[in-house]
């Protein structure tokens, strides 16, 4: 993790999240198996507040400072997830076509990979191109609970079925 100043935990459906963070943005949002030791902020408050919101059903978007370590190439990866809609899907090659290079599929997921603000940068709506989940840092199971959850929230109707 960076080197975060304040710490919080988070407990979701899919169990402890850790949140970190400077004075200024979010840092980190990851899973972890366990609680530590929490140092607080406003801006985490903040955090918990809306992944109840979200897991809740009721928030799409987050509204969160936040601060990204990655190079370029990441840091346009996660922006352009940051972009997608909720309960929206992308295969990694699409995502590779809409930065610009569609030879990039796996630094794509390389970049996904990386990225340590879970839920928020949704790095969990990108999928396999036959349409099914594929590749999550934080247990492939998460990832299904997550885009079925959105799915059910969003009244599409759609299920996933893996």
């Amino acid at each position: 993790m960076a080197s975060s100043a304040y710490v919080a935990y988070y407990e979701s459906p899919l169990g402890w999240m850790e949140l970190g963070s400077s004075a200024e943005a979010l840092q980190v949002v990851r899973f972890v198996p366990e609680k530590g030791r929490q140092v607080f902020t406003t801006l985490l408050e903040e955090t918990q507040h809306q992944l109840t919101e979200y897991f809740s059903g009721k928030r799409r978007d987050f509204d969160l400072p936040l601060q990204w370590t990655g190079t370029a190439f990441q840091q346009t990866v996660w922006q352009r997830l940051r972009e997608l809609p909720y309960a929206e899907t992308v295969s990694y090659i699409n995502l590779a076509r809409e930065i610009g290079d569609e030879k990039a599929t796996r630094a794509v997921a390389a970049a996904n990979a990386k990225n340590q603000i879970a839920l928020i940068v949704p790095c969990h709506r990108v999928i396999g191109t036959d349409g099914k989940p594929v590749g999550y840092a934080w247990e492939i199971w998460r990832k299904r609970w997550l885009l079925q959850h959105e799915q059910q929230c969003s009244g599409t109707g759609q299920l996933w079925l893996f």
